[in-house]
Order: structure tokens, then C-alpha cells, then sequence
């Protein structure tokens, strides 16, 4: 089963709406919300489709220097493949494209899965802000410096 990114559009909604709502019952978005993120010009959603249905998704704020990665979500049925992976790898590429030089995102303290993605693409650990989430979990905030990243890999001077 192949898996593709596209940019999120209005008919991806409903499903992405389903999945968001599976994964965090407790806070999910409704579509609304979803309606208003796609209509902003600072923001960049895309989704992971297999044979036809959107499996996952993902979407940015970015107003250069600074971008920060709003929500990351893949059906339970589609995780392990490394579809959260892609989906954060494209939007990292969009968001640094665009001169974006540090990127932060708010994960679950307990996500464990989630937070091992994220330091393995160079995300840091900076911060908790504690009770974050409606259940009262906490939220671990992370950042990621482009030009870090880039020393790392080997980029050359920047």
C-alpha cells in the first residue's frame, strides 16, 4: 500500500475530522476548525492518502523566522508505517523553503512514540507546560533550529 502527500483541500475535511476525532476524543478539532486553518494564508496542511482515503495529516503556522507544527495525526489503523514521519519531513522542507530558521511544536509528555519521532528529526526538548490538555496531561514543547539541522547533516556553513 502506497501512501502519497497532497495539500489538504475542503473534501479531505470529513476524514481528517474522523481520524482527529479517534485520536483525541477528549479535544478534537471540529471541522470548523479545520475550515479556518485552510483559509489562512500563514498556514500549510497536508495529507497522507492511501488507495483514495486520507490515513493521516498534518499542518503548520508560519510567519518566517518562526514556524510552529499545529497538529500531526495518522488513523490508528496506519501507525508504525511512517506516515507522521513524511508528513513532518514535507512540512519542515515547506516551512524552512519559505525562511523559517526554528520551528516549535507541543507534544504529550506521555507520547512517547511521538516525542522519539520528533528528537530523531532534531526537535529539542526546551520546555513543559503543565495540565495542558483538557485531562489535565502535560505538554512537552520542543524546537528545532534549521540551521543546527543543517550543520548536522553535513549542509555546509550556515
Amino acid at each position: 500500500m502506497s501512501v502519497r502527500l497532497v495539500p489538504m483541500r475542503w473534501w479531505h475535511i470529513p476524514q481528517a475530522h474522523a481520524i482527529e476525532s479517534a485520536l483525541f476524543p477528549a479535544d478534537p478539532w471540529s471541522p470548523e476548525q479545520f475550515w479556518q486553518e485552510l483559509a489562512q494564508p500563514t498556514r500549510t496542511y497536508l495529507v497522507a492518502e492511501s488507495d483514495g482515503e486520507v490515513v493521516g495529516y498534518a499542518g503548520t503556522f508560519s510567519t518566517p523566522p518562526d514556524a510552529d507544527i499545529q497538529t500531526v495525526g495518522v488513523r490508528s489503523d496506519q501507525q508504525g508505517r511512517g506516515i507522521a514521519r513524511l508528513l513532518v519531513t514535507e512540512l519542515l522542507a515547506t516551512v524552512e523553503a519559505r525562511g523559517a530558521t526554528h520551528t516549535l511544536l507541543e507534544v504529550r509528555a506521555d507520547n512517547t512514540r511521538a516525542l522519539g519521532l520528533y528528537e530523531s528529526l532534531g526537535f529539542e526538548r526546551i520546555s513543559i507546560r503543565r495540565h495542558y490538555y483538557p485531562d489535565g496531561g502535560d505538554a512537552v514543547i520542543m524546537r528545532r533550529s534549521a540551521r543546527e539541522q543543517a550543520r548536522e547533516q553535513g549542509w555546509g556553513p550556515v
